[in-house]
């Protein structure tokens, strides 16, 4: 018989419905903070009031990983329940979550495999998509958080941003992309490289039609190499710019299954209302 495994991860993943249903699934919410005005993202922050305030007052918002005893605090009641954790958090590279939730597991003493995602967004709802399946199989913990670990550089992710300034401001870009960006009106289309957790720029494109036209290419491109069942387009509150871009890939992939949804409220503290993210999960042609 198979033991019971709880599933942890933060609120910079897309939590989906059917996460946000499943009564194994617990999400810990990172925070917001607006001068003197600490939020959960998530939970007494929504996207819309965040928008709201970084318009209104022109302050970017600084963000910070859950406590370690938020952490320790969960992992201590989860022991009464279940067995082990599987916690699936943000890139190493770009938040201390989790340093917070290796340290909070070592505070309950409680057994859990942390997984670093490399990335963020759907790239860890798939990553916990996929290990719920590996557990409905009957695979061992242990097992299924070192496949998840493997997976995660399967991941493809390109993003437009919304607020180049912002993005600058938060720290996530150097003062030379920025200004360059500006002056020379550059789209650039960054991505969260999935070998090092990292941001990069990935390339510079002249327009947004241009970079929405390259955001295709790269899908045709990954397409012809491997098996990709669904992509996902994450928006800052663009959703005609979402929908658009759905229907241009819908057109070109019929078979492929395709979720559009909002970024949380900590990834559009930095990339900016106006941003869309293109991402996708490469599997091995059958």
């Amino acid at each position: 018989m198979s033991k019971k495994i709880a599933w942890v991860t933060d609120s910079t993943a897309y939590i989906t419905k059917e996460l946000a249903d499943h009564p194994d699934v617990y999400v810990l919410p990172l925070n917001i903070t607006f001068g003197n005005d600490t939020y959960e993202d998530g939970v007494d922050l929504t996207t819309e009031l965040l928008y709201k305030r970084i318009n209104e007052e022109k302050e970017v918002p600084k963000t910070s990983q859950p406590s370690i005893g938020k952490f320790a605090e969960l992992y201590e009641k989860l022991k009464k329940d279940y067995d082990h954790a599987i916690a699936v958090h943000i890139s190493g590279k770009l938040s201390g979550t989790i340093d917070s939730s290796n340290q909070g597991k070592t505070m309950a003493e409680f057994d859990v495999e942390v997984v670093d995602s490399k990335c963020m967004s759907y790239a860890i709802t798939t990553l916990i998509e996929k290990g719920m399946a590996l557990a409905a199989e009957g695979k061992d913990y242990k097992d299924i958080a070192e496949t998840l670990r493997e997976e995660a550089s399967n991941s493809e992710n390109y993003i437009l941003l919304g607020n180049l300034e912002q993005f600058y401001k938060g720290g996530r870009m150097s003062g030379t992309q920025y200004l360059l960006g500006n002056i020379l009106q550059i789209k650039p289309v960054i991505r969260i490289n999935t070998q090092t957790g990292e941001f990069e720029l990935f390339e510079r494109v002249r327009s947004e039609k241009k970079a929405v036209k390259r955001l295709l290419e790269l899908l045709r491109n990954s397409y012809a190499e491997n098996e990709i069942t669904q992509v996902e387009i994450m928006h800052g509150n663009v959703i005609n710019k979402a929908n658009d871009l759905r229907d241009k890939i819908k057109e070109e992939f019929p078979s492929i299954n395709i979720v559009v949804g909002e970024i949380s409220s900590t990834i559009a503290a930095h990339a900016g209302e106006g941003t869309v993210a293109l991402i996708w999960h490469k599997e091995s042609k059958k």
